[in-house]
């Protein structure tokens, strides 16, 4: 039963994971990860390959190249033990197969590392990362709607994620993201996002860096009242961000979104049944006064 339910789960989503597969992005990426392994087993191009084997096969890999793919294997398993989503799972296998490629390739021939790095350049300029385009209950802010939004209602709890789309890290977050947002927003406990990399203002004021090397995209913010309260992750001495994992179980833990959630429900629960019984009050004292009106008509 134990490997029957999953098994299960994974027919029942195998049309959407098809048609995520089968996205431009992915295929292509797919197509580079598997070239060299390509290039070494189909015959028709292996045949005059340059081959370090004893028995000078050239369509079967030396034992070098056995032992760069199994270093490839060992970092994948060790990059994807902190992965908690589907793309970043897929993304760390893309990434570090390509990297393996571009090592054997020039091992092999220069010309052929060099049209191999020349097809990664031009993948990676032309062809972007699909977005994340599924459900959510996230509000988007601008350079000129955020402190308004924050400033709106001090009652309102607002955790928002200072993005950037060219951002690989952010685009994996953005589910996780998405689905915190669908479990968790309430009147009392809101959720926005602003591109910092669009609006360089935001990130300034927010003391927020976009350059890759300081780790800070994404970065989540709690305000309260207005005010900053929390962050993650976290800055040290030097600027850059301290290591912090973005999963569901670290935002709820280290944010308490348990907690809070159930108090903003009851804030605002509390708010509506005083605004329920002050209407009732007023519409009986409203007949009561129309009641009056008639009797002293009749009499």
């Amino acid at each position: 039963m134990a490997l029957l339910t999953p098994l299960i789960a994974f027919i029942y989503h195998l049309p959407v994971v098809y048609r995520w597969l089968l996205r431009p992005y992915y295929v292509f990426s797919a197509l580079l990860s598997v070239a060299f392994l390509l290039t070494r087993k189909l015959p028709p191009l292996c045949h005059n390959l340059p081959s370090q084997r004893e028995d000078g096969n050239s369509c079967d890999f030396d034992w070098r190249e056995v032992e760069i793919l199994m270093f490839l294997s060992a970092i994948v398993m060790l990059k994807n033990r902190r992965s908690f989503t589907v793309d970043q799972h897929v993304g760390n296998i893309f990434m570090f197969s390509k990297v393996a490629n571009v090592i054997l390739f020039f091992r092999l021939d220069l010309r052929m590392g060099l049209l191999y790095l020349t097809l990664c350049i031009v993948f990676l300029m032309t062809c972007k990362p699909p977005l994340y385009m599924g459900p959510e209950y996230i509000k988007y802010f601008n350079d000129k709607t955020i402190d308004e939004e924050l400033e709106k209602d001090k009652r309102v709890t607002w955790v928002v994620e200072f993005f950037a789309n060219w951002s690989a890290e952010c685009q994996s977050f953005a589910a996780v993201y998405a689905d915190l947002s669908l479990r968790y927003n309430c009147p009392g406990l809101q959720f926005g996002k602003v591109d910092v990399g669009r609006y360089a203002e935001v990130a300034k004021k927010y003391k927020v860096s976009t350059s890759p090397l300081t780790k800070q995209l994404p970065t989540l913010i709690m305000f309260q009242g207005g005010k900053e309260v929390m962050r993650r992750p976290q800055i040290d001495k030097k600027g850059r961000a301290v290591s912090w994992t973005f999963s569901d179980e670290n935002i709820i833990r280290e944010f308490n979104l348990n907690e809070l959630y159930q108090k903003s429900k009851k804030v605002f629960k509390t708010k509506d049944s005083q605004e329920t019984e002050a209407t009732g009050v007023n519409s009986e004292t409203q007949h009561m006064l129309e009641d009056d009106t008639e009797s002293k008509k009749d009499k």
